[in-house]
Protein backbone atom coordinates (compact mmCIF):
# COMPACT_ATOMS: atom_id res chain seq x y z
CA UNK A 1 0.00 0.00 0.00
CA UNK A 2 1.41 3.54 -0.99
CA UNK A 3 0.94 5.67 2.14
CA UNK A 4 0.84 9.42 1.24
CA UNK A 5 1.36 11.18 4.20
CA UNK A 6 1.61 10.83 7.79
CA UNK A 7 -1.77 11.78 8.75
CA UNK A 8 -2.59 8.60 6.38
CA UNK A 9 0.11 6.15 7.94
CA UNK A 10 -1.42 6.78 12.12
CA UNK A 11 -4.75 6.18 10.59
CA UNK A 12 -3.68 2.69 9.12
CA UNK A 13 -2.63 1.62 12.79
CA UNK A 14 -5.82 2.22 13.73
CA UNK A 15 -5.17 4.56 16.57
CA UNK A 16 -7.32 7.41 18.08
CA UNK A 17 -7.43 10.47 17.32
CA UNK A 18 -6.32 11.67 21.08
CA UNK A 19 -3.00 9.66 20.76
CA UNK A 20 -2.21 12.00 16.94
CA UNK A 21 -0.55 13.98 18.72
CA UNK A 22 2.06 12.37 20.77
CA UNK A 23 2.95 10.91 17.38
CA UNK A 24 3.24 13.20 14.64
CA UNK A 25 6.65 14.12 15.18
CA UNK A 26 8.57 11.12 15.70
CA UNK A 27 11.36 10.31 13.72
CA UNK A 28 10.04 7.19 12.05
CA UNK A 29 6.91 8.91 11.05
CA UNK A 30 8.52 11.93 10.20
CA UNK A 31 10.65 9.78 7.54
CA UNK A 32 7.11 9.96 5.66
CA UNK A 33 8.26 13.28 4.69
CA UNK A 34 11.52 13.42 3.39
CA UNK A 35 11.71 17.17 3.13
CA UNK A 36 14.80 18.66 5.78
CA UNK A 37 12.05 20.70 8.43
CA UNK A 38 12.87 24.73 8.30
CA UNK A 39 11.50 26.44 11.79
CA UNK A 40 11.07 29.54 12.90
CA UNK A 41 10.39 31.51 16.42
CA UNK A 42 10.63 35.26 17.35
CA UNK A 43 10.63 36.01 20.98
CA UNK A 44 9.78 39.74 22.07
CA UNK A 45 10.91 41.89 24.76
CA UNK A 46 9.74 45.56 25.29
CA UNK A 47 10.71 48.97 26.16
CA UNK A 48 14.50 48.95 24.28
CA UNK A 49 17.89 47.73 25.31
CA UNK A 50 20.87 49.87 27.00
CA UNK A 51 22.78 50.06 23.49
CA UNK A 52 26.05 50.24 25.54
CA UNK A 53 25.60 46.49 27.44
CA UNK A 54 24.04 45.10 24.35
CA UNK A 55 26.33 45.35 20.53
CA UNK A 56 28.99 42.93 21.04
CA UNK A 57 32.72 44.31 20.43
CA UNK A 58 35.12 43.04 17.65
CA UNK A 59 38.12 41.13 19.11
CA UNK A 60 39.32 40.66 15.52
CA UNK A 61 40.29 36.74 15.91
CA UNK A 62 36.86 35.69 14.77
CA UNK A 63 35.68 35.87 17.64
CA UNK A 64 32.99 38.54 19.68
CA UNK A 65 33.24 40.22 22.57
CA UNK A 66 29.89 40.17 24.40
CA UNK A 67 29.00 42.76 26.66
CA UNK A 68 26.55 42.01 29.98
CA UNK A 69 22.81 41.57 28.12
CA UNK A 70 24.24 39.37 25.73
CA UNK A 71 26.82 37.52 27.81
CA UNK A 72 23.80 34.63 28.96
CA UNK A 73 24.48 33.73 24.92
CA UNK A 74 28.03 32.94 24.85
CA UNK A 75 27.62 29.32 24.50
CA UNK A 76 26.00 29.22 21.50
CA UNK A 77 28.08 33.10 20.22
CA UNK A 78 29.11 30.49 17.27
CA UNK A 79 25.39 29.76 16.31
CA UNK A 80 24.51 33.30 16.31
CA UNK A 81 24.56 36.60 14.51
CA UNK A 82 24.02 40.17 16.17
CA UNK A 83 22.32 42.86 13.55
CA UNK A 84 22.66 46.14 14.02
CA UNK A 85 21.78 49.30 11.48
CA UNK A 86 18.32 47.59 11.07
CA UNK A 87 15.55 50.43 11.00
CA UNK A 88 11.91 50.62 11.35
CA UNK A 89 11.01 52.95 8.74
CA UNK A 90 7.54 52.88 9.04
CA UNK A 91 5.32 56.09 9.61
CA UNK A 92 2.05 57.54 10.12
CA UNK A 93 -0.66 57.35 12.82
CA UNK A 94 0.33 56.34 16.12
CA UNK A 95 3.26 56.73 18.71
CA UNK A 96 6.30 54.99 18.40
CA UNK A 97 5.40 52.20 21.07
CA UNK A 98 2.65 51.55 18.68
CA UNK A 99 4.02 51.35 15.42
CA UNK A 100 7.30 49.90 17.09
CA UNK A 101 5.16 46.89 18.74
CA UNK A 102 2.16 46.15 15.53
CA UNK A 103 5.01 46.79 12.71
CA UNK A 104 7.41 44.82 13.74
CA UNK A 105 6.18 41.81 12.07
CA UNK A 106 3.71 43.33 10.00
CA UNK A 107 6.16 46.36 8.21
CA UNK A 108 3.01 48.17 7.47
CA UNK A 109 1.09 51.15 8.40
CA UNK A 110 -0.95 51.19 11.02
CA UNK A 111 -4.60 52.44 10.49
CA UNK A 112 -6.17 54.92 11.35
CA UNK A 113 -8.24 54.74 14.40
CA UNK A 114 -9.23 56.26 18.01
CA UNK A 115 -6.40 54.69 19.97
CA UNK A 116 -5.00 57.60 21.79
CA UNK A 117 -0.95 56.76 22.42
CA UNK A 118 1.68 59.26 23.20
CA UNK A 119 1.63 60.87 19.67
CA UNK A 120 -0.70 63.77 18.24
CA UNK A 121 -2.45 60.94 16.14
CA UNK A 122 -4.60 58.13 17.53
CA UNK A 123 -4.21 54.81 15.30
CA UNK A 124 -5.99 51.68 14.97
CA UNK A 125 -4.56 47.80 14.16
CA UNK A 126 -1.93 47.17 11.57
CA UNK A 127 -3.00 46.81 7.63
CA UNK A 128 -1.11 43.93 7.39
CA UNK A 129 -0.58 40.20 8.18
CA UNK A 130 2.88 39.75 10.44
CA UNK A 131 5.97 37.61 8.76
CA UNK A 132 4.61 34.44 11.04
CA UNK A 133 1.28 34.39 9.25
CA UNK A 134 2.57 34.85 6.37
CA UNK A 135 5.20 31.97 6.15
CA UNK A 136 2.46 30.00 8.31
CA UNK A 137 -0.19 30.27 5.45
CA UNK A 138 2.60 29.35 2.88
CA UNK A 139 3.66 26.31 5.11
CA UNK A 140 -0.18 25.27 5.51
CA UNK A 141 -0.40 25.57 1.72
CA UNK A 142 1.55 22.53 1.03
CA UNK A 143 0.98 19.03 2.32
CA UNK A 144 4.71 18.51 2.88
CA UNK A 145 5.13 21.29 5.22
CA UNK A 146 1.52 21.39 6.81
CA UNK A 147 0.80 20.78 10.31
CA UNK A 148 -1.66 20.82 13.17
CA UNK A 149 -1.57 24.27 14.17
CA UNK A 150 0.64 26.06 11.22
CA UNK A 151 1.31 28.29 14.25
CA UNK A 152 1.62 28.81 18.01
CA UNK A 153 1.49 32.01 19.71
CA UNK A 154 2.80 31.85 23.21
CA UNK A 155 2.95 34.54 25.65
CA UNK A 156 4.31 35.40 29.07
CA UNK A 157 2.56 38.34 31.39
CA UNK A 158 0.96 39.59 28.46
CA UNK A 159 -2.14 41.91 30.00
CA UNK A 160 -5.92 40.72 29.07
CA UNK A 161 -6.18 43.75 27.06
CA UNK A 162 -6.24 44.03 23.26
CA UNK A 163 -4.55 46.87 22.13
CA UNK A 164 -1.45 48.07 19.13
CA UNK A 165 0.70 47.95 22.00
CA UNK A 166 -0.38 44.53 23.00
CA UNK A 167 -0.16 42.76 19.64
CA UNK A 168 2.23 41.92 17.41
CA UNK A 169 1.18 38.65 15.15
CA UNK A 170 -1.52 39.52 12.49
CA UNK A 171 -3.71 36.72 10.56
CA UNK A 172 -4.04 39.86 8.03
CA UNK A 173 -5.37 43.49 7.96
CA UNK A 174 -7.08 44.95 11.22
CA UNK A 175 -6.56 40.48 12.39
CA UNK A 176 -5.08 40.86 15.45
CA UNK A 177 -3.91 37.22 17.15
CA UNK A 178 -4.14 37.17 20.87
CA UNK A 179 -0.97 35.25 22.43
CA UNK A 180 -2.00 32.22 24.77
CA UNK A 181 0.05 33.35 28.44
CA UNK A 182 -1.48 30.48 30.20
CA UNK A 183 0.76 27.20 30.62
CA UNK A 184 -2.82 25.35 31.28
CA UNK A 185 -4.85 26.60 28.54
CA UNK A 186 -1.54 26.24 25.81
CA UNK A 187 -1.17 22.69 27.22
CA UNK A 188 -5.12 22.19 26.78
CA UNK A 189 -4.99 23.43 23.16
CA UNK A 190 -2.20 20.89 22.72
CA UNK A 191 -3.39 18.09 23.56
CA UNK A 192 -6.78 17.64 23.86
CA UNK A 193 -9.96 20.04 24.27
CA UNK A 194 -10.41 19.59 28.57
CA UNK A 195 -12.25 21.46 30.94
CA UNK A 196 -9.71 20.96 34.19
CA UNK A 197 -6.59 19.51 34.81
CA UNK A 198 -8.32 16.21 35.61
CA UNK A 199 -8.91 15.92 32.19
CA UNK A 200 -5.66 15.59 30.99
CA UNK A 201 -5.21 12.39 33.29
CA UNK A 202 -8.11 11.09 32.06
CA UNK A 203 -6.59 11.38 28.43
CA UNK A 204 -3.55 10.29 29.27
CA UNK A 205 -5.37 7.03 30.16
CA UNK A 206 -6.99 6.86 27.18
CA UNK A 207 -4.60 7.23 24.59
CA UNK A 208 -2.17 4.75 26.85
CA UNK A 209 -3.40 1.59 25.54
CA UNK A 210 -3.30 3.42 21.82
CA UNK A 211 0.74 4.25 22.26
CA UNK A 212 1.49 0.81 23.68
CA UNK A 213 -0.05 -0.84 20.45
CA UNK A 214 1.99 1.88 18.47
CA UNK A 215 5.04 1.31 19.86
CA UNK A 216 4.96 -2.21 18.82
CA UNK A 217 5.59 -0.98 15.11
CA UNK A 218 8.36 1.55 16.50
CA UNK A 219 12.11 1.73 16.54
CA UNK A 220 14.17 2.13 19.98
CA UNK A 221 14.68 5.38 18.55
CA UNK A 222 11.32 6.68 18.36
CA UNK A 223 10.12 4.89 21.77
CA UNK A 224 12.76 6.57 23.84
CA UNK A 225 11.33 9.90 21.73
CA UNK A 226 8.22 9.12 22.52
CA UNK A 227 8.35 8.26 25.61
CA UNK A 228 10.40 11.24 26.63
CA UNK A 229 7.11 13.58 25.14
CA UNK A 230 4.69 12.01 27.76
CA UNK A 231 6.77 12.12 30.65
CA UNK A 232 7.44 16.33 29.78
CA UNK A 233 3.07 16.36 29.61
CA UNK A 234 2.86 14.49 33.14
CA UNK A 235 5.19 16.82 34.76
CA UNK A 236 3.60 19.92 33.22
CA UNK A 237 0.41 18.35 34.77
CA UNK A 238 2.29 17.54 38.10
CA UNK A 239 3.59 20.92 38.44
CA UNK A 240 0.44 22.75 37.65
CA UNK A 241 -1.86 20.77 39.74
CA UNK A 242 1.08 21.57 42.58
CA UNK A 243 0.90 25.05 42.12
CA UNK A 244 -3.06 25.29 42.63
CA UNK A 245 -2.54 23.07 45.59
CA UNK A 246 0.14 25.66 47.28
CA UNK A 247 -1.80 27.89 46.64
CA UNK A 248 -5.36 26.76 48.47
CA UNK A 249 -2.88 25.93 51.30
CA UNK A 250 -1.43 29.60 51.70
CA UNK A 251 -4.82 31.25 50.63
CA UNK A 252 -3.62 34.55 49.38
CA UNK A 253 -6.06 37.10 49.23
CA UNK A 254 -6.28 39.45 46.54
CA UNK A 255 -4.04 42.77 47.26
CA UNK A 256 -5.60 46.10 47.12
CA UNK A 257 -4.35 47.33 43.63
CA UNK A 258 -4.16 50.63 42.07
CA UNK A 259 -6.41 49.37 38.69
CA UNK A 260 -3.61 51.32 36.86
CA UNK A 261 -0.53 49.27 38.06
CA UNK A 262 -0.01 46.38 35.85
CA UNK A 263 0.80 43.43 38.01
CA UNK A 264 3.35 40.81 37.10
CA UNK A 265 2.78 37.60 39.27
CA UNK A 266 6.23 36.20 40.89
CA UNK A 267 5.47 33.31 39.14
CA UNK A 268 6.49 34.65 35.71
CA UNK A 269 9.84 32.81 35.58
CA UNK A 270 8.68 29.48 36.44
CA UNK A 271 5.65 30.18 33.70
CA UNK A 272 8.64 31.61 30.61
CA UNK A 273 10.12 28.11 31.08
CA UNK A 274 7.02 25.98 31.41
CA UNK A 275 6.33 27.80 27.75
CA UNK A 276 9.55 27.51 26.76
CA UNK A 277 9.04 23.46 27.24
CA UNK A 278 5.92 23.40 25.70
CA UNK A 279 6.67 25.17 22.83
CA UNK A 280 9.81 22.47 22.08
CA UNK A 281 7.68 19.94 22.81
CA UNK A 282 4.71 21.09 20.21
CA UNK A 283 7.89 21.21 17.34
CA UNK A 284 9.03 18.36 18.45
CA UNK A 285 6.16 16.56 17.67
CA UNK A 286 5.81 18.37 14.76
CA UNK A 287 2.33 20.06 15.68
CA UNK A 288 3.84 23.34 14.55
CA UNK A 289 6.59 24.77 12.58
CA UNK A 290 5.89 28.76 13.51
CA UNK A 291 6.03 29.83 16.91
CA UNK A 292 6.18 33.57 18.55
CA UNK A 293 7.07 33.82 21.94
CA UNK A 294 6.12 37.53 23.60
CA UNK A 295 7.17 39.11 26.96
CA UNK A 296 4.91 41.37 28.19
CA UNK A 297 3.65 44.48 25.83
CA UNK A 298 5.28 47.27 24.85
CA UNK A 299 4.84 50.11 27.15
CA UNK A 300 4.15 47.60 30.28
CA UNK A 301 5.35 47.86 33.57
CA UNK A 302 5.99 45.06 34.67
CA UNK A 303 7.76 44.88 38.23
CA UNK A 304 10.53 42.33 37.81
CA UNK A 305 11.23 41.91 41.78
CA UNK A 306 12.43 38.70 41.14
CA UNK A 307 15.21 40.93 40.01
CA UNK A 308 15.16 42.84 42.74
CA UNK A 309 13.47 45.27 40.69
CA UNK A 310 10.72 47.01 41.82
CA UNK A 311 9.74 49.95 39.46
CA UNK A 312 7.66 49.62 36.30
CA UNK A 313 9.63 48.65 33.27
CA UNK A 314 8.43 51.13 31.24
CA UNK A 315 9.08 53.96 33.93
CA UNK A 316 12.87 52.97 34.06
CA UNK A 317 12.96 52.66 30.47
CA UNK A 318 12.20 56.24 30.04
CA UNK A 319 14.81 57.37 32.91
CA UNK A 320 17.74 59.52 31.09
CA UNK A 321 21.21 57.63 30.54
CA UNK A 322 22.79 59.69 33.62
CA UNK A 323 20.77 57.79 36.12
CA UNK A 324 22.70 54.61 36.58
CA UNK A 325 20.60 52.83 38.74
CA UNK A 326 18.06 52.89 36.43
CA UNK A 327 20.59 52.12 33.45
CA UNK A 328 21.82 49.34 35.99
CA UNK A 329 17.98 47.65 36.81
CA UNK A 330 17.37 47.85 33.16
CA UNK A 331 20.55 46.09 32.02
CA UNK A 332 19.80 43.55 34.52
CA UNK A 333 15.92 43.18 32.89
CA UNK A 334 17.43 42.61 29.74
CA UNK A 335 19.89 39.89 30.93
CA UNK A 336 16.64 38.19 32.11
CA UNK A 337 15.12 38.10 28.79
CA UNK A 338 18.36 36.61 26.89
CA UNK A 339 18.86 34.14 29.96
CA UNK A 340 15.46 32.92 29.07
CA UNK A 341 16.74 32.88 24.84
CA UNK A 342 19.65 30.80 26.15
CA UNK A 343 16.95 28.64 28.28
CA UNK A 344 15.34 28.18 24.82
CA UNK A 345 18.44 27.82 22.97
CA UNK A 346 19.63 25.13 24.88
CA UNK A 347 16.53 23.11 24.83
CA UNK A 348 16.74 22.64 21.00
CA UNK A 349 20.13 22.03 21.15
CA UNK A 350 19.68 19.64 22.96
CA UNK A 351 16.84 18.14 21.37
CA UNK A 352 17.82 15.60 18.47
CA UNK A 353 16.01 16.33 15.17
CA UNK A 354 13.35 13.57 14.58
CA UNK A 355 14.54 12.24 11.63
CA UNK A 356 17.81 13.93 10.26
CA UNK A 357 20.89 14.64 11.82
CA UNK A 358 22.07 17.41 14.46
CA UNK A 359 19.43 19.06 17.01
CA UNK A 360 16.34 20.92 16.50
CA UNK A 361 18.69 23.75 16.57
CA UNK A 362 20.03 22.99 13.28
CA UNK A 363 16.99 23.47 11.90
CA UNK A 364 14.96 26.19 13.91
CA UNK A 365 15.95 29.63 13.37
CA UNK A 366 15.17 31.98 16.51
CA UNK A 367 14.90 35.82 16.23
CA UNK A 368 15.09 37.75 19.29
CA UNK A 369 13.41 41.54 18.51
CA UNK A 370 12.36 44.69 20.29
CA UNK A 371 9.79 46.97 19.24
CA UNK A 372 12.77 50.01 20.32
CA UNK A 373 16.34 50.99 19.79
CA UNK A 374 16.35 52.60 22.91
CA UNK A 375 13.51 53.47 25.64
CA UNK A 376 14.13 56.61 26.97
CA UNK A 377 14.30 58.37 23.21
CA UNK A 378 11.73 55.85 21.68
CA UNK A 379 13.99 55.37 18.91
CA UNK A 380 13.22 53.07 15.94
CA UNK A 381 16.29 53.26 14.57
CA UNK A 382 19.02 50.58 15.50
CA UNK A 383 16.58 48.01 17.09
CA UNK A 384 17.98 44.93 18.64
CA UNK A 385 17.60 42.02 16.14
CA UNK A 386 19.25 38.66 17.22
CA UNK A 387 19.53 35.68 15.18
CA UNK A 388 20.17 31.99 16.60
CA UNK A 389 20.38 28.48 15.04
CA UNK A 390 19.64 27.59 11.62
CA UNK A 391 22.95 26.78 10.26
CA UNK A 392 21.75 23.35 8.42
CA UNK A 393 18.27 24.47 7.49
CA UNK A 394 18.38 28.02 6.98
CA UNK A 395 21.63 28.87 5.67
CA UNK A 396 22.76 31.66 8.10
CA UNK A 397 26.38 31.28 9.71
CA UNK A 398 26.71 32.24 13.08
CA UNK A 399 29.39 34.15 15.15
CA UNK A 400 28.84 37.37 13.41
CA UNK A 401 28.30 40.93 14.48
CA UNK A 402 26.70 42.75 10.93
CA UNK A 403 26.59 46.03 11.06
CA UNK A 404 24.02 47.40 8.41
CA UNK A 405 23.06 51.35 6.85
CA UNK A 406 19.54 52.05 8.03
CA UNK A 407 18.43 48.58 6.46
CA UNK A 408 14.66 49.08 6.50
CA UNK A 409 13.60 45.67 8.84
CA UNK A 410 10.97 44.69 5.93
CA UNK A 411 13.96 43.32 4.04
CA UNK A 412 14.92 41.25 6.85
CA UNK A 413 11.76 39.63 7.13
CA UNK A 414 12.20 39.27 3.04
CA UNK A 415 14.84 37.16 3.74
CA UNK A 416 13.95 35.34 6.81
CA UNK A 417 10.75 34.38 4.11
CA UNK A 418 13.23 33.51 1.27
CA UNK A 419 15.59 31.25 3.46
CA UNK A 420 12.52 29.40 4.30
CA UNK A 421 11.72 28.57 0.85
CA UNK A 422 9.11 31.07 0.21
CA UNK A 423 10.49 33.29 -2.15
CA UNK A 424 8.61 36.63 -1.81
CA UNK A 425 9.51 39.99 -3.44
CA UNK A 426 8.20 42.60 -1.16
CA UNK A 427 6.55 42.07 2.21
CA UNK A 428 4.96 44.97 3.87
CA UNK A 429 5.49 48.28 2.71
CA UNK A 430 6.39 48.35 -0.67
CA UNK A 431 8.72 51.37 -0.63
CA UNK A 432 10.66 49.83 2.51
CA UNK A 433 12.03 46.65 0.76
CA UNK A 434 13.96 48.55 -1.94
CA UNK A 435 17.34 46.77 -2.00
CA UNK A 436 15.62 43.41 -1.81
CA UNK A 437 16.37 40.56 0.79
CA UNK A 438 19.42 41.14 3.23
CA UNK A 439 22.35 39.71 2.72
CA UNK A 440 22.92 37.45 5.37
CA UNK A 441 24.65 34.25 4.05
Amino acid sequence: MKIRSRREFIQNLGISAAATPFLTGLPGLAAQNSAQKQRLIILFSPNGTIPQEFWPEETGDGKLKLKRILKPLEPYQDRMTVLRGVWNKIKGDGDRHMRGMSCLLTGTELFPGNIQGGSHTPAGWASGISIDQELRNFYQSKEDTRTRFGSLEFGVAVPNRADPWTRMSYAGPNEPIAPIDDPEQMLTKLYGQMKDKESLSSILDVVGEDLKRVSKNLGNEDKALLEKHLTLVRELETELQREDDSDDELNHPVPEIDPNIELVNANTPQISRMQIDLMVNAMANDMTRIATLQFMRSVGQARMEWLGVKEGHHGLSHEPDKNKDAVEKLTKINEWFAGELAYLTKKLAETPEPGADGSMLDHTLVVWLNELGKGNSHTLEDIPFVLIGGQKSHGFPGGRYLKLDKAAHNRLWISVARAMGHEIETFGTEKYCAGGPLNLA
